[in-house]
Formats: C-alpha cells, sequence, structure tokens
C-alpha cells in the first residue's frame, strides 16, 4: 500500500507476535515506518541455532531498516534514531525505554499494553486477568514515561473475557483490537483530536509481574476455581506446573487444560485417581480432572492418548 504522507512518521519498537501483527496493521493502513526496533538476535534450541525475532523477519521481509541495539543508551543508537528524525514512535511488548530515547519524537511515544490501564501495569497483563479471573479486559494506549506503564493514557478499547478463554485465546482477540487501536491513536495524535489523561494513583491497582517458577506452581490448598483460572491463565505458555509422585518418581509436570467437578468423593487430598478413562486428583472440594498435561521431556498430550501407554500408581500423589 502506498504512504499516506498526511500520517506521522514511525519508528516502531516491538519484538514477539503481537507487536509483529500491529507493525503489520500500521504499514497496510498507509504509515511510513521508518525503522524497526527489536531485541538482538539470539541462540535458542540445542543446536544453538541464531534465532531472529518475528518483528525482525518481517521487517526485513518489508525492507524496511532494522535495528538492533543491546545498550539503548549507545551513543550510535540514539544518533540513528536522531537522524531518522520520526515524528512519533510506536512500542508494542519491548523492554523499558530510557528517557533519552522516548523524549525524541516531537509526539512522543506512544506504547499498546494490553490492559485495561490502570490496572495490569507489568510484564504479564494477559495472564494475570485470566488467573485472577477477571470478566474483562482490553488493551490501552498511552504516552511513555519515566515509570512502568504509568504514563498519560490516549485511547481503550475492552473486551468480556469469556470461561473458555485461555492465555493464547485472549492473547489472540486482543491482537485483533490492539493494532486499529495503535493506529487510531497515532491518527488522533497527529491530528490534536486526542487530550492524554493523567493515571490516578492508587494502592489497590492489580499489577502484572513477570511469571517466574514460584507464581506458575499450583498450590492445592487453593480453591478448585482458582486453581482452574491459574490453569487458563498460563496456557499454553509457559504452563502451571506442579509435582507428581509416582511409581517412586518425582515428576515436574505441566496441566494445560482442565475441568472442575465439585462432587463428594472418598479419596485423600492430593491422591492422584484414574477412573473411567479420567485422571483425577482429588481435593477438599472436589477433583481436578486433567485433560491435557506434560510430562518432563515429553510432547503436550491429551491424557486419553497418555493413559494408553503411562501408569499411574495406586499411591500416586500430588503436591
Amino acid at each position: 500500500m502506498n504512504k499516506n504522507n498526511t500520517l506521522p512518521s514511525v519508528v516502531f519498537f516491538g519484538t514477539p507476535k503481537f507487536a509483529t501483527y500491529c507493525l503489520t496493521f500500521l504499514i497496510e493502513t498507509g504509515f511510513s515506518v521508518l525503522a524497526v526496533v527489536t531485541a538482538p538476535d539470539s541462540k535458542a534450541g540445542r543446536g544453538k541455532k541464531i534465532i531472529s525475532s518475528a518483528v525482525k523477519d518481517y521487517a526485513l521481509s518489508k525492507d524496511i531498516p532494522v535495528l538492533q541495539p543491546i545498550n539503548l543508551k549507545a551513543t550510535e543508537f540514539i544518533s540513528k534514531l536522531q537522524k531518522l528524525n520520526a515524528s512519533v514512535y510506536a512500542v508494542v511488548a519491548f523492554r523499558m525505554l530510557p528517557k533519552i530515547v522516548w523524549s525524541l519524537p516531537p509526539l512522543g511515544t506512544i506504547n499498546l499494553h494490553a490492559s485495561l490501564l490502570p490496572n495490569y501495569r507489568g510484564a504479564a497483563p494477559i495472564n494475570w486477568v485470566l488467573i485472577n479471573g477477571e470478566k474483562e479486559t482490553g488493551v490501552t494506549t498511552f504516552l511513555i514515561d519515566e515509570a512502568i506503564d504509568s504514563g498519560a493514557l490516549l485511547l481503550k478499547e475492552s473486551i468480556p473475557i469469556l470461561v473458555e478463554d485461555n492465555f493464547e485465546i485472549l492473547h489472540n482477540k486482543l491482537l485483533k483490537i490492539g493494532a486499529p487501536l495503535l493506529s487510531k491513536t497515532l491518527l488522533q495524535l497527529s491530528g490534536k483530536s486526542i487530550i492524554p489523561k493523567t493515571q490516578k494513583r492508587s494502592k489497590l491497582l492489580k499489577l502484572a509481574p513477570k511469571l517466574n517458577s514460584d507464581n506458575t506452581r499450583i498450590n492445592w490448598n487453593r480453591p478448585l476455581g482458582v486453581i482452574l483460572n491459574q490453569i487458563r491463565g498460563l496456557s499454553p505458555y509457559p504452563g502451571v506446573w506442579t509435582i507428581l509422585k509416582n511409581n517412586g518418581e518425582n515428576l515436574r509436570i505441566k496441566i494445560f487444560d482442565a475441568q472442575i467437578e465439585k462432587t463428594a468423593h472418598y479419596f485423600d487430598k492430593g491422591q492422584v485417581v484414574v477412573k473411567d478413562s479420567k485422571l483425577m486428583i482429588a481435593t477438599n472440594e472436589g477433583c481436578l480432572i486433567c485433560k491435557e498435561i506434560q510430562l518432563p521431556n515429553k510432547k503436550r498430550m491429551l491424557v486419553s492418548a497418555l493413559l494408553n501407554g503411562y501408569s499411574i500408581g495406586p499411591n500416586a500423589r500430588i503436591h
């Protein structure tokens, strides 16, 4: 599509799939993207193959210059940004920018965040709205400042969270509303038809911290509904985990899909039971029926397939 000279020129910052979708939308809408800033290439897999970001691959396919600074304050990188002389910077799923970068463009630096700010500031907003059992979420654009996700708000769009949503499903829904919202924000900011609104400060705000080994582990003392929400919020990535004691082994397994059954039973809490071709974990409230799990060094698989070749012993326990 031909570039529209009435649209502001953009430098785009981003790395993963979410960012790639937004970059694609901006280009197809007619924005002049002068350059893309993305993470340096990394080594991955057993063969330590060099892997480039999804954003880089797409940008190169469109002959857009790509910058991959290790140090965002490096003189050479700042000089390249200054020479581009873009009207605005657009940031989607990128690391925190220093002031020397975000203060360069005359229209400011816009961030697209996958939550309804000011709630769920942080690295993993899509995961945490599901983990916390929220009924609504959305996307927000805001002007970057010194703190994380705390700049003046520009535009928002919300969607309901459905019971069948997990991280992957909700992520893809937010993609579809996020890219148009970013485009709309850039257009309105350029036309001075949008008034930034300062975020309200509150100690009651819900946050979205980085995921780690501690907050992705199941606490079996929690209600079944809370456990199910945690599974939804971490499926398919990075996956909620627990320890299965079975046939003399302690196995760190991941659960990707489950349902709850709140009925009385005679099993001990934490007991793992195979009944009617179902893999069930007993709790005080009832049972968690696992539908898709992953054993160490194995692929994810449906429990129905797993039970064809894997034996759950009579003393199997979860903790």
